[in-house]
This record gives structure tokens, C-alpha cells and sequence, in this order.
């Protein structure tokens, strides 16, 4: 059974202004330590910051709420699995919000596909058992 599915598309060249002009400031409003650390570890460090942007957003609209109801950015962490697969890890709000989903159903899951291309990136999210 789906739950839920969001998508998102983020402009890079929109994440790559908002670093330049807030640096610091929008990473640490946006993303948790260990998001920062892995984007500012890679070459191409403003399309990581965007494809989790866009998967961040995507998640919460997965989640039926948006950035509302006591989800916050940090509430929604994308992380990669050994093999490289993008997961998501839910913390407070986000994690709530996902156990109402879905009823507290144990075996509800959520999938992330992450792409970018030429200032874009993308993300899809589904929430399912």
C-alpha cells in the first residue's frame, strides 16, 4: 500500500546563491552534520547540497504536511548506504508525522531516487509497506 509520494525539483544555481550569500547560516538551518559533511566533501558540493534539498522537500510532501505541523528540514536527513542507495532517516516532527501515516505500521518503508543534470535536481519519495 503507498502512503504517500512527493517530488521535488530544485535549480542548483538557486542552492549555489543561497550558499554563497548565507554560507554557514543555510547549511545549518537546512541540514544536519552529517548532510554538510558529506555534500562538502564532494567535488561537486551545490548539486549535493540540491539533490538533498529536493529530497528533503519531497519527503515532507510524502508526508502530507510540508515544512508545517512540527517538520522541520533537520527533522528529515538524507544519508547513503554503503552500496551509495540514498535512504532517509526521520527525527521528530517528520518521524511523527510519518508513524500517523502510516498508522505505526512496522513494515512502512520510505524509497528516495535522487537525479540532477544541468542545474537541476530531483526527488521522488514513496512511503509504502
Amino acid at each position: 500500500m503507498i502512503f504517500g509520494i512527493g517530488q521535488d525539483i530544485c535549480n542548483s544555481k538557486r542552492i549555489e546563491a543561497t550558499l554563497n550569500r548565507f554560507g554557514d547560516r543555510f547549511k545549518n538551518r537546512i541540514y544536519t552534520n552529517a548532510e554538510i559533511e558529506k555534500c562538502d566533501s564532494r567535488k561537486n558540493y551545490v548539486d549535493s547540497y540540491a539533490r538533498r534539498f529536493a529530497a528533503k522537500e519531497a519527503c515532507s510532501k510524502a508526508l502530507g504536511t510540508g515544512f508545517k505541523k512540527g517538520v522541520f528540514y533537520k527533522d528529515i536527513e538524507v544519508v547513503n548506504l554503503k552500496s551509495g542507495k540514498p535512504t532517509i532517516i526521520l527525527r521528530g516532527g517528520a518521524l511523527e508525522q510519518f508513524k500517523l501515516l502510516t498508522k505505526n505500521d512496522k513494515s512502512a518503508k520510505i524509497e528516495v531516487s535522487l537525479t540532477d543534470d544541468f542545474n537541476l535536481a530531483m526527488a521522488i519519495v514513496i512511503i509504502s509497506n
